[in-house]
């Protein structure tokens, strides 16, 4: 059922440095199967601040978060629900009546990603000390992956990263060839980095699995490489689809049918 704009209709967006089309495809879209009076659109925002106060005083009813903004969102919202509370990041806000309430659902795409892909609790390196870095690295330790090292040039977010969840700290992968790679950080990315490999091919031909948040493209230099090579891929699509998933019932408070779910995500992937 295709829903005519409105005045009644409730808006919803995303903010990232880089916007991409699968949130504004996959929410559009179940609007539409569904008959919701809703309409989405991505923007990349010069004013952050005043972006989120346009949520609020246009009564904008959902915001998503990307890169690089997870962060620096906390001081703007008015509460944080205990999945952005616990790991200091969120990708999510939620308007009620000029009430700010942030989340984080990209914990929850991790968390059930690793166990639908059964991945063996091994060692692992993730690239990345952001926002999006510790909601990975805080969803891969509750997970009960207990050794970790995180990889990251900034040794300030990066150590204090590795010490919230009991990992370590390198600025450079080196010599290390763990069995798992995960990809936090825009390298492979639609843009100036659309080339480069997030982790070397030595490093990828000794690894059991391949973890890349990149969904634009979610066919990445990193994915592309780890498929060649027969590696357990996990993409950054998929933890697009399940982290909108869980947005979508926030804003509307409405619950997919797995088959709805399904078809917004393939639709979203083009």
């Amino acid at each position: 059922m295709l829903v005519t704009a409105s005045k009644e209709t409730l808006l919803c967006m995303s903010l990232a440095g880089r916007p991409g089309n699968f949130g504004v495809r996959f929410h559009n879209h179940l609007y539409q199967q569904l008959g919701l009076n809703f309409y989405y659109k991505a923007f990349s925002p010069n004013d952050l601040p005043a972006a989120i106060v346009g949520m609020r005083s246009l009564g904008i009813r959902g915001c998503g978060v990307s890169m690089p903004f997870k962060e620096a969102c906390i001081a703007l919202v008015d509460e944080l629900d205990a999945s952005a509370a616990a790991i200091q990041s969120i990708n999510t806000i939620v308007n009620t009546d000029g009430h700010l309430k942030a989340y984080n659902t990209d914990y929850i795409a991790i968390a059930q990603l690793v166990d639908t892909h059964e991945v063996p609790r091994t060692r692992f390196a993730l690239r990345g000390s952001g926002g999006m870095a510790k909601a990975v690295a805080c969803a891969l330790r509750d997970a009960g992956f207990t050794d970790g090292l995180i990889v990251a040039r900034n040794e300030q977010a990066g150590r204090a990263l590795a010490q919230t969840c009991g990992f370590e700290w390198q600025a450079e992968l080196g010599s290390e060839r763990p069995p798992l790679l995960v990809n936090v950080t825009p390298l492979g990315m639609a843009g100036d980095q659309a080339e480069t490999l997030a982790f070397d091919v030595s490093a990828i031909d000794r690894a059991d699995t391949a973890f890349d948040v990149v969904a634009t493209p979610a066919r990445t230099p990193f994915v592309v490489e780890a498929e060649r090579l027969g590696k357990r891929l996990i993409t950054g699509d998929q933890v697009a689809a399940i982290q909108a998933l869980e947005q979508f019932i926030l804003y509307t408070g409405v619950t997919p049918t797995e088959a709805q779910y399904q078809a917004a995500a393939a639709f979203a992937r083009g």
